[in-house]
């Protein structure tokens, strides 16, 4: 048959003179099933058809796929025209299951053009077919959806690659649906209890889960989490997270955001292997001065083990002899190399309630390079002399060689500092340099410390450190100091390095009757951005001339750049980075520390909101922040952890006023928290 025969044949059916089919058998797809029919009457629109299944039913003759040339006696009675129809069905299902579509394909392939039914029922059966010949071709190709695509009432066979494709796509298709049968069956034995076998595919089943538990929509097989899901009996795709903790993939406190970001508290081998090779390097004596005899100390929280800055000072004829010490990392840990690409990507170390993340592995953050007591460790020292009145004499930086005499916490250095004289006089010279600042316009701006312990037995326990102390003050103070000078030294002495700028804020506030948490809080919003880039200009929230951060190399990674610097400068050689350099490290590493901070405050959130679960009812202080439409932003003075709360019918609160609320709903892992204020 012709295209125009086959377009022709195609417009008769649709749209031929009334009952030119009637007796003829119809075949249409209903749901993606063939369905064979006899025509018992052909208005020209429609046809009327008696089905295998003794039911009447109008079709669209535009839905008719194939229809017979041969014709039933439709006169016949009911019974014999169903018999007639089911042996038809029988013929064409068996001749169905004897074609090769393959062969069949491999024989026209070559051909753009494409073929009519009836020729290509002849090269699988010869020239003498019938109509159920040409209706078992038909169905066999439908049934393939490899091969042949149809068209216009004729076959077209499908390119190589088209095949290739579809075979591809099926054969994902049908492992995507055992992935879901098992995972499903599995999934809801576990969620009973019962006892169960690993599927084959459980690894696939958990990355899933684990997907769908940490990006929710956002996950990559969000549709496909959710069916899995769906099939397990399991409506809410929060589920994910239960089934994983179920299974102990998760422990009950998981801390998604490490996952998220990818950030492990281990390093792989590799990493480890050169840190081993790192820790035994002997850093030589040339070119350093030998400080080991000054009477240094440090002071730190009582669990810090990576122990980075250190003091000392000397009164000589109404002279102050300070000296600030910071672990020379640079020395040891070199440029570019495996673990400084791994502390690059880390960006800093991270401490979490129950979790330390280090930026370099323990045995040099805790031991080859932490200035631990009774040690001999190479250092970059600030070596400055003021009087007493905090003025600057002059300073310079040495590499040199110390040895720690006393480590100190800071709760022991509170007790001593009335009784020892240079703790005594570190401290009065703390408040004479943070007064200096603050007749710069500095803005004091500092909260206490959130403390959060888990015990073994998941019991909660929250402290608030204040940052006010006498060993606090010290050490803020003096590491500002350090820093400020570090800054100072590299801008004078031009090496490139990364500082930190500040503008003043939009607008400077008072403590006022709210108090001071108060103030801390409205103040921080009237901040002007921080700037960090490779140009020194001014700090106006520290109120100093330039800064940089330079005292916490074993902690973070920009301080080890500039450190790197800065002793590039003191030993002669070349530096190891350009501004050019510097400017792609601090683009790199930006977003790294925003994603840990916001790590940071997620999991103090967290465990303050578990803390708040045990605790529903209860009353706790607070403090309104805002008024706004529907609510109020409050904070929770206890926690330092701001929150919205309803407006509620007769409620009226103004900003700074304290109230206390009462926790009606704490969800830690969806980080809901519901209060209402009381009386």
């Amino acid at each position: 048959m012709t295209r125009e025969g086959a377009l022709v044949s195609k417009f008769l059916i649709r749209n031929g003179p009334k009952n030119m089919n009637q007796g003829k058998i119809v075949e249409y797809i209903d749901q993606g099933n063939f369905v064979s029919a006899l025509c018992l009457q052909d208005d020209g629109q429609r046809f009327h058809l008696l089905t295998l299944s003794n039911r009447e039913v109008n079709l669209s003759r535009k839905r008719a796929v194939l229809i017979s040339k041969g014709t039933l006696n439709a006169r016949k009675s009911r019974l014999e025209l169903l018999s007639l129809l089911k042996q038809a069905e029988e013929r064409r299902t068996e001749l169905q299951e004897k074609i090769q579509v393959k062969e069949l394909w491999d024989l026209v392939r070559d051909e753009e053009a494409g073929f009519d039914y009836e020729y290509l029922a002849q090269l699988c059966f010869g020239e003498d077919v019938t109509d159920d010949h040409v209706s078992a071709v038909v169905r066999a190709l439908f049934k393939d959806k490899v091969h042949f695509k149809m068209k216009d009432g004729r076959f077209l066979p499908n390119p190589e690659v088209k095949v290739e494709q579809i075979l591809t796509q099926m054969e994902e298709e049908a492992r995507r649906e055992e992935i879901l049968l098992q995972g499903g069956t599995w999934l809801k034995k576990v969620l009973a209890n019962q006892s169960v076998q690993d599927p084959s595919h459980k690894e696939n089943i958990l990355k899933t889960l684990v997907e769908l538990a940490l990006y929710g929509e956002d996950a990559p097989g969000f549709k496909f989490g959710k069916e899995l899901l769906g099939r397990a009996g399991v409506a809410d795709i929060g589920g994910a997270r239960k089934i994983l903790v179920k299974l102990g993939i998760w422990e009950e406190d998981e801390n998604l955001d490490l996952l998220r970001l990818g950030i492990s508290a281990s390093f792989d081998e590799e990493v480890l292997h050169e840190s081993e090779h790192l820790a035994k390097v002997e850093v030589g004596s040339v070119g350093r001065e030998d400080l080991r005899d000054l009477p240094v100390f440090t002071i730190d929280g009582p669990l810090t083990r990576d122990f980075d800055d250190a003091l000392s000072m000397e009164i000589v004829e109404d002279v102050i002899h300070l000296g600030i010490h910071i672990a020379d990392v640079a020395s040891v840990v070199p440029p570019d190399g495996i673990l400084d690409r791994e502390a690059a990507q880390r960006g800093s170390s991270l401490y979490l309630p129950c979790l330390q993340v280090p930026m370099l592995p323990n045995n040099l953050s805790q031991e080859a390079l932490s200035l631990r007591e009774g040690c001999d460790r190479p250092a970059i020292s600030l070596l400055a002399r003021l009087d007493k009145g905090g003025n600057l004499m002059d300073f310079r930086f040495v590499p040199s060689y110390i040895r720690v005499q006393r480590q100190l916490t800071y709760e022991q250095a509170n007790d001593l500092y009335l009784q020892e004289d240079v703790l005594g006089e570190m401290y009065r010279l703390s408040q004479v340099l943070r007064q200096k600042r603050i007749e710069q316009d500095a803005l004091l701006l500092s909260l206490p410390e959130i403390v959060i312990q888990v015990d073994d037995d998941s019991s909660i326990s929250i402290e608030m450190l204040g940052q006010d102390t006498p060993s606090r003050m010290i050490v803020a103070e003096l590491m500002i100091f350090y820093n400020w000078m570090t800054a100072r030294f590299c801008r004078d002495n031009r090496i490139p390095a990364i500082y930190r700028g500040q503008e003043g804020p939009s607008e400077r506030m008072s403590v006022g009757d709210a108090g001071y948490h108060y103030y801390v809080f409205k103040q921080r919003r009237k901040l002007t951005p921080l700037v960090i880039d490779t140009e020194a200009r001014p700090h106006t929230g520290l109120g100093v001339d330039a800064y940089t951060t330079a005292s916490s190399p074993i902690r973070r990674y920009f301080d080890l750049l500039v450190q790197r610097q800065v002793r590039n400068f003191l030993f002669n050689e070349a530096f190891d980075y350009d501004e050019e350099s510097l400017e792609n490290k601090r683009m790199a590493l930006e977003p790294v520390l925003r994603d840990l901070e916001k790590a940071k405050r997620s999991r103090i959130r967290y465990w303050i909101q578990k803390y708040l679960q045990q605790r529903t009812s209860e009353k706790f202080p607070a403090l309104v922040l805002d008024v706004l439409a529907s609510r109020y932003r409050i904070l929770l003075t206890d926690f330092l952890m701001v929150v919205e709360m309803k407006r509620q019918s007769g409620q009226l609160f103004s900003e700074g006023e304290a109230i206390t609320v009462r926790v009606k709903k704490s969800d830690p892992w969806n980080d809901v928290l519901a209060v209402e204020a009381v009386d």
